[in-house]
């Protein structure tokens, strides 16, 4: 067997415990980077779902203002459901039925993970958690969590 200069040999057991120390160090660095980064990601998410639903009943409110369809009384020209905004209306005047929606779909709720969510009624407290079921003046997210900024997510 022929031996092996020292230009030749391999890793030593303390060069690789040492590599294999700083490896895991590394990585152990990158974890809470990456749970803020999703974090963050789904905080984006939900601000951009809100604006969405609440520029869609906003929408319908003001063509319900407009007179462009009938509204039901109670309601106050807000939409009973928030499926309405993705079933649409018939316009007045429309012959042919056609429908105008407000939402192509209602998205999902990044912090909870489900599409439903919390609903507030104009009569009801602007901190209230129980929809007073009269129309859909303001949504929410049901999640119990608190966001980076420390505000808890249902008062976003």
């Amino acid at each position: 067997v022929a031996m092996r200069s020292r230009t030749q040999r391999g890793m030593t057991l303390v060069e690789l415990i040492a590599a294999f120390t700083i490896l895991a160090l590394l990585t152990s660095m990158s974890v809470p980077l990456t749970r803020y980064k999703v974090r963050r990601d789904k905080e984006r998410d939900l601000r951009v779902a809100l604006r969405e639903i609440r520029r869609a009943i906003d929408m319908y409110k003001d063509a319900a203002t407009a007179g462009s369809f009938q509204v039901k009384v109670g309601t106050e020209g807000y939409p009973e459901t928030l499926e309405m905004l993705v079933e649409g209306v018939v316009m007045s005047g429309a012959a042919d039925g056609k429908k105008v929606r407000f939402l192509r779909k209602i998205p999902k709720d990044p912090i909870t993970g489900n599409y439903d969510w919390g609903l507030r009624s104009v009569r009801d407290d602007p901190k209230s958690m129980s929809w007073g079921g009269d129309n859909v003046f303001d949504v929410y997210s049901k999640s119990i969590d608190k966001g980076s900024d420390g505000t808890p997510y249902s008062e976003w």
